[in-house]
């Protein structure tokens, strides 16, 4: 059965999502990105995750070209950057988003990382934002332990529906404090870079003789491994980011992977947890 993830009073989503950094930023890339994106929506993984940071706002436009017609069957999800999160200039960054996004709504609307700005000036906002009817919900990126506690004792702060946060099996920081937390408050957490950033940490995921061993014994791909692990995590959705049709498949059937506590155990003794508080990882 696939795993669910709900936010706040919306409908069930699938575990996995469509992210959508770096998209927006090659011209001659532009058609695959929005192929891309559609074949996800076709094959259920209807929450697209976007920010008005991802190339200037070209990401959010790249996505409204992908979910024209379709608006109904997307969650929609994008990001203000920290110093637009409070009054006219939060308004004013939402309408744009939305503008590029081609839809008149955000199903939920991210503070992208803490900034300056009191969370209690973000929190009324967002409050404002969905009186005016322009998002649904709204959550935080980015922040860790501390900075939740202080947005939980913010008036209106507990109306936060989700904290989107690196995490991955070579990352993971946030199983000390922040995603048993999370789980406590049933608080869904979005997993970006479910497959960790491309370079050295990626290779040494996608190359583990471990990893691929295991994955070779279940006829699935290593990536498939990895987000199969994010997502058996209780609350935590995984949103990697697919250019093709073809990766977008294979995250998709990473949602019909079922491990073993003892494939679990096999991957964390590869890659353990710090065992200590470690600072938030970001990119």
């Amino acid at each position: 059965m696939t795993k669910q993830i709900s936010f706040s009073e919306s409908k069930l989503l699938p575990a996995i999502g469509q992210g959508t950094w770096y998209m927006g930023e090659n011209a001659a890339q532009r058609m695959d990105e929005v192929n891309a994106l559609r074949a996800g929506i076709d094959l259920g993984l209807r929450l697209i995750d976007t920010a008005e940071m991802y190339a200037d706002g070209e990401a959010e436009k790249v996505v409204g070209e992908a979910i024209s017609g379709r608006r109904d069957e997307v969650f929609l999800v994008s990001k203000v950057y920290p110093w637009n999160a409070s009054g006219q200039q939060a308004i004013a960054a939402c309408e744009a988003s939305l503008k590029r996004l081609k839809t008149d709504y955000l199903d939920l609307y991210l503070l992208h990382w803490r900034g300056d700005i009191p969370p209690q000036d973000t929190v009324s906002v967002m409050q404002q934002l969905i009186e005016h009817g322009k998002i649904r919900c709204w959550g935080v990126s980015n922040l860790d332990y501390a900075d939740m506690q202080e947005l939980w004792n913010t008036a209106g702060g507990r109306g936060c529906a989700t904290n989107q946060v690196l995490y991955h099996l070579a990352s993971r920081g946030i199983e000390h404090d922040l995603l048993p937390w999370c789980q406590q408050q049933h608080m869904p957490v979005m997993a970006y870079c479910p497959l960790a950033q491309a370079g050295r940490l990626r290779s040494g995921l996608m190359n583990h003789p471990a990893l691929n061993e295991l994955a070779n014994r279940k006829g699935v791909s290593v990536a498939q491994l990895l987000l199969a692990w994010v997502i058996h995590h209780d609350g935590v959705m995984a949103i990697p980011k697919a250019g093709s049709v073809a990766h977008v498949k294979e995250n998709a059937a990473a949602l019909e992977i079922a491990l073993s506590q003892e494939e679990i155990a096999l991957m964390e003794k590869a890659f353990p947890a710090p065992g200590r508080k470690t600072p938030l990882d970001m990119v």
